[in-house]
């Protein structure tokens, strides 16, 4: 498909506005938001029926801290410095990451609550200190990542910064879109459904100005004097680009993402010069926990052999376990710590009275087991844990009959995947080519960039939607600022 149109090829324009967003999710729709507050006429084109995007579809937990913390985390008590927070970004994911990117958020990120607040979504002051992947007690604070494991305490303080909407569990999203949506009407943005931008407009000096939607087999030529902002999700829904760019997960993933995921606005990003980076990265999620007792298991490979601290969360296990020879992975328990997961179907690949039993029922290399256990047992009774460093609190010798294998093979469980990649952006929204240098007139936001979260092995449960909401604003007042052009 030709995405780009030439503006000297079009003999008349069907409409003019100021900004374009392409797509009505949390990011589309806080840029829309912030760009009509600034006072530009702005046009929301949604290809689905409704608003809501991937956002709506989540429990909108957001990942904030910084400045001393939110509001939410000073009224429970817990101080958050800027610092604490940016290390901890950093620690996660490293070379990945984009430091101004990260810089500009964690000073930002605790205005976002209060923007958030302010939108009209509601927050508990309650903390959760329970281990779960969403709060079902109503509370709206909790740990989400990796804050209270190792190597991450040792380099941060651990602080809880998984913010949720009060009394929404896993409908959070559905809160924050209601909020969102109100808000953009009020405003006065223009949305119009249905409709799939198919195509950017540019001009002889490379600027975009305008694209081609098509409704109902229709294509409208449409203006945009400002730019146009693209935020239609990633591209996990698109099978020819995940099994291009993350062949590795492509056959095993249960894709999590809506409908939309398939990659528009990166391939339209990539066509008017931009470029791609970090394609190869997804989140791949392994919930090992709930029942929060399960965390004192091990997880071997088919060596038997520990890999991780199985304190982690539940995106840093999908990492480490995609990086093992073969995909089968199991969780070794006892007796007295064993309950079915809550939200993985697995199955019991041995059980027996020792060790030795349940090694040669899975058919295990001899001894493996029984020497990972035993080492690990050792060093738990102390409270201590020399290869991996669990938190003490989950240490505990496992020694109770009978014992379980259970199986966490990726072909069989099946686990969420979404996409990580996307256009590189600069932190204000701008889209940048190979030089890096500004494409003038396009911007993007949300999953269709390379935001924060870079790799599955730092992730936490709502650094995607703390993303998407706060540099889909910042994007907004970005294009906003821009002059109008005369063509």
């Amino acid at each position: 498909m030709q995405r780009i149109v030439k503006l000297d090829d079009i003999k008349q324009f069907d409409l003019t506005t100021d900004v374009i967003v392409a797509g009505y999710g949390g990011a589309g729709g806080c840029s829309a938001l912030e760009a009509r507050r600034a006072g530009s006429e702005v046009l929301i084109l949604e290809r689905a029926s409704g608003a809501g995007g991937s956002t709506m579809m989540s429990a909108c937990e957001m990942y904030l801290g910084g400045n001393g913390g939110t509001k939410l985390q000073r009224d429970l008590g817990f101080e958050d410095s800027t610092e604490n927070f940016y290390n901890y970004l950093m620690a996660c994911f490293g070379d990945h990451a984009d430091e101004s990117r990260v810089r500009m958020f964690v000073d930002g990120a605790a205005e976002h609550f209060d923007w958030m607040e302010a939108l009209g979504v509601r927050y508990k002051r309650g903390f959760f200190p329970g281990r779960d992947v969403v709060a079902l007690t109503g509370d709206s604070l909790q740990f989400t990542g990796n804050e209270k494991s190792y190597p991450f305490s040792e380099i941060a303080a651990p602080v809880p910064r998984g913010h949720l909407p009060a009394d929404a569990g896993h409908e959070g999203g559905l809160r924050v879109m209601a909020a969102l949506t109100a808000r953009v009407a009020e405003a006065g943005v223009k949305v119009q459904y249905d409709t799939r931008v198919k195509q950017l407009i540019q001009d002889e000096s490379g600027r975009i100005c305008g694209v081609v939607a098509r409704s109902s087999g229709t294509d409208t030529y449409i203006r945009a004097r400002q730019g146009v902002v693209l935020c239609t999700g990633g591209f996990i829904m698109n099978e020819a680009m995940t099994r291009r760019h993350i062949p590795h997960l492509d056959a095993i993933a249960t894709r999590h993402g809506n409908p939309g995921d398939v990659g528009d606005g990166i391939l339209l990003g990539v066509a008017a010069g931009g470029q791609t980076i970090n394609m190869s990265e997804a989140f791949v999620g392994i919930a090992h926990y709930p029942p929060e007792q399960l965390t004192f298991g091990i997880f071997v490979n088919e060596q038997g052999q520990r890999f991780i601290n199985e304190d982690i969360y539940l995106a840093r296990l999908g990492h480490y376990a995609t990086l093992q020879a073969s995909d089968k992975i199991y969780m070794f328990i006892d007796n007295k710590h064993f309950e079915r997961p809550a939200y993985m179907k697995t199955e019991l690949v041995a059980v027996g009275e020792t060790v030795a039993e349940v090694e040669r029922e899975a058919g295990l290399p001899e001894g493996a087991l029984q020497q990972t256990v035993a080492y690990y047992n050792k060093f738990a009774a102390e409270g201590s844990d020399p290869l991996f460093h669990k938190a003490s609190e989950w240490l505990q010798p496992l020694e109770t009959a009978p014992f379980a294998l259970v199986s966490y093979r990726l072909s069989e469980i099946k686990p969420f995947v979404f996409t990580l990649g996307g256009l590189e952006v600069l932190p204000t929204g701008e889209v940048v080519n190979p030089d890096r240098e500004v494409i003038p007139g396009l911007y993007a936001a949300g999953r269709t960039v390379a935001g924060i979260p870079r790799t599955s092995k730092g992730y936490a449960s709502g650094m995607s939607v703390a993303d998407v909401t706060f540099f889909g604003r910042v994007a907004g007042r970005q294009i906003a600022r821009q002059p109008r052009s005369a063509n």
